[in-house]
């Protein structure tokens, strides 16, 4: 009998599986989703005032190492180059960001050569500090109390909703300092944003007779979904258990929508350190698309907060409450023979697209030979848990 699976969730993760189950399967497949669009959280689309392309859950730029990965991705549209410079207001002050040599030398009123900065932070940063404990021991140890101040303390404070040192330091695995004046934000060897924007993209991943895709639909646990060989589940993990163990930690974020003449900020991205302005960062999209031409701009300013049961979760906080929960849920789910969990909300992992891509695509291969070994089919897309 011909396999046929249903996909919860039509972001990246579950357009990326049912493009590459069709290709290793002769299956069909169905792909629910609760909101009035497909694409997810990378969903994209045009302002009806301005004509701007629009990431309507916040920013969005492809990077990656993985040349596979950039070919699978641009085998389904166009990606333009783009270089995503930021800025950091700390202190009534402009910076670039991320720490790169000019921020060092603008900061501290100096011109440092790259060894001699390196040299300087190496003299203020704490070396009482041998294994740091939080996130704020980690960022002392590496630059110091000063820069960390400046432009870490009061946006993570902001960003987390409570005080660094109450985050592991695995939030900040490495401290973002450069000792140059690259201020390109991300250094991957393949950056790009899609000129017809991400949904288009993912829309085209599931262009095919045998992907049927129904909007507005929300899946509630417990419904029969027995008519289905396998179901995919991209959604949070918690909820799909009807969060029998509690809640997992998120953050998420809400937009303010504000519109201007000409350009407002002079760049996509702007962030705001200080403690005492609410909002996080301002994001203006026209300067995503700088082939475009526009007379008008819309911008964003983006305020962080605990996800509430009407939320929409954005940023694991993955504390050690929320890891000890994880481990519940998991084991829960392992025991199950017809359901797989995949993506950001389902693994509780923080994931930028190319990772959520690759592993998609790995996971739809991997899941694809167990099933025609007949081999027991593989519940989670990622097998390390911390």
């Amino acid at each position: 009998m011909t396999p046929r699976f249903l996909i919860i969730g039509s972001g990246f993760s579950g357009s990326v599986l049912a493009n590459r189950l069709i290709k290793n399967l002769d299956c069909t497949v169905d792909m629910w989703d609760e909101r009035s669009h497909a694409g997810g959280n990378c969903h994209t689309e045009r302002d009806v005032q301005t004509g701007i392309m629009v990431h309507q859950y916040g920013p969005h730029i492809f990077n990656t190492d993985r040349k596979e990965i950039w070919e699978y991705v641009n085998s389904f549209g166009t990606f333009n180059n783009y270089v995503h410079q930021v800025k950091a207001l700390s202190k009534g002050r402009i910076y670039p960001m991320p720490v790169n040599l000019f921020t060092i030398n603008q900061f501290f009123n100096k011109t440092f050569s790259p060894q001699e900065a390196k040299a300087y932070l190496g003299s203020i940063a704490d070396k009482t500090i041998a294994n740091p404990a939080n996130f704020e021991e980690q960022a002392l140890k590496f630059i110091g109390k000063e820069l960390y101040h400046a432009f870490f303390y009061g946006y993570t404070k902001k960003q987390w909703g409570c005080e660094p040192n109450a985050l592991p330091a695995s939030i900040l695995k490495r401290i973002p300092v450069r000792f140059n004046y690259d201020d390109n934000y991300h250094s991957n060897v393949y950056t790009g944003i899609p000129i017809d924007g991400y949904s288009a993209i993912m829309q085209k991943m599931i262009a095919d007779a045998r992907i049927s895709i129904t909007l507005n639909k929300k899946f509630i646990p417990g419904m029969d979904t027995g008519n289905y060989t396998h179901v995919f589940y991209t959604g949070p993990l918690d909820a799909y258990f009807e969060y029998s163990y509690g809640r997992l930690g998120y953050r998420t974020v809400s937009f303010e929508k504000h519109y201007a003449e000409g350009d407002f900020q002079g760049l996509s991205q702007m962030n705001y350190c200080d403690e005492t302005i609410p909002y996080t960062r301002v994001v203006e999209h026209k300067h995503f698309t700088p082939w475009e031409q526009h007379d008008k701009t819309i911008y964003f300013k983006e305020y962080s907060c605990e996800t509430g049961p009407k939320d929409i979760p954005y940023y694991p906080k993955r504390l050690h409450a929320d890891k000890m929960m994880l481990q519940q849920y998991r084991l829960y789910a392992e025991k199950m023979q017809s359901v797989s969990f995949l993506g950001r909300l389902a693994t509780y992992r923080y994931m930028d697209m190319h990772h959520v891509i690759g592993e998609a695509l790995d996971f739809a291969d991997r899941f694809s030979n167990c099933l025609k070994s007949n081999q027991p089919l593989p519940v989670f897309s990622n097998t390390e848990i911390f």
